[in-house]
């Protein structure tokens, strides 16, 4: 049996190249105004990707309502938005408190689409893990997703009205997320959220779908997610972040417009059919699997921390 080449380069195999770049800043595969005349609500909107989702959809002619609780985010986010599209407003917001949820609504309206951004993580042992630690991840994450999805819900079953909500997810809502217990365990009931509300708001108009980004390095990465990106490749903290893409299937990282790409077009007249989905843009990073594991290394030694010391119940 003769050796298996690569077309037309004689005595080579394939070549590692991984996944094509994707389209500039600025491109889209949807008419550029296919969002005109619609509002769309990103919360976490001041930074990261949820401005990435919120300008995909300003390129494409919304208006946005971005939320927030730092305003000084939410100020730096109109300013660099507002050249791309539609209006841009923002409003300062606790997605924990639905009574400011309410008022939130309330003043500006009530927005087409609902894009879930906003969320809180950091990397930690779960035997290290506090009560409040537990409580500030998944109020923000979970509860706070709920209560601005009901309160989004409610308005448009009232008023008879469609719309389209979208919750960024994480993929270890499937697999289990070691150091992370307290987000995986609410990005799972997330995903629940979307499949669940699917069935009981698809009768009325409404589709709800859910959206996986992969690592996408961007400039507003919190110091302790960086740090827990170092120490899961290195097992202690150096002083620079490892060639990410290269261990990566697709041998990239992914580029934070591709995730809006995405969040615009599962909102869009061309999404309608798709509810109670979660798409996963990550190049198959979460599907990746060694024919040998490598050597296990626990939580613990990955973050750098001693050993577990119980000092009581707090």
């Amino acid at each position: 049996m003769s050796e298996a080449r690569e077309p037309g380069v004689p005595g080579r195999g394939p070549t590692r190249q991984g996944l094509p770049a994707p389209p500039p800043e600025g491109a889209s595969a949807l008419p550029p105004a296919t969002y005109e005349g619609r509002t769309v609500l990103v919360t976490g909107g001041g930074t990261g990707l949820g401005k990435a989702i919120a300008a995909e959809f300003a390129r494409l002619g919304a208006d946005l309502l971005l939320v927030s609780r730092d305003e000084g985010h939410l100020a730096g986010a109109r300013a660099e938005l507002a050249p791309l599209g539609g209006t841009v407003r923002a409003a300062a917001c606790d997605i924990r408190d639905p009574e400011r949820i309410a008022e939130v609504f309330a003043g500006h309206g009530t927005p087409d689409v609902l894009v879930n951004s906003a969320a809180a993580n950091f990397p930690v042992p779960a035997e290290d893990m506090s009560p409040n630690a537990w409580r500030a991840v998944v109020d923000i994450t979970l509860t706070g997703t709920w209560f601005m999805t009901r309160e989004f819900g409610r308005r448009h079953l009232a008023a008879g009205t469609p719309g389209s909500v979208i919750c960024v997810g994480a993929s270890y809502a499937w697999t289990g997320g070691p150091g992370f217990a307290h987000s995986s365990a609410a990005k799972a009931g997330v995903k629940n959220l979307v499949e669940t509300l699917a069935v009981e708001w698809g009768p009325y108009g409404i589709q709800i779908n859910g959206l996986v980004p992969g690592l996408m390095p961007h400039g507003d990465m919190t110091a302790d997610i960086r740090e827990g990106l170092r120490a899961a490749e290195f097992g202690a903290v150096p002083d620079a972040l490892p060639d990410l893409g290269a261990r990566q299937p697709a041998l990239r990282v992914g580029l934070p417009r591709e995730l809006g790409w995405a969040a615009a077009f599962l909102a869009s007249p061309y999404a309608r059919y798709i509810t109670g989905h979660t798409l996963v843009v990550d190049g198959a990073n979460w599907q990746r699997r060694g024919v040998v594991g490598p050597p296990v290394v626990t939580v613990r030694e990955q973050l750098g921390r001693g050993p577990f010391r119980y000092e009581g119940s707090a």
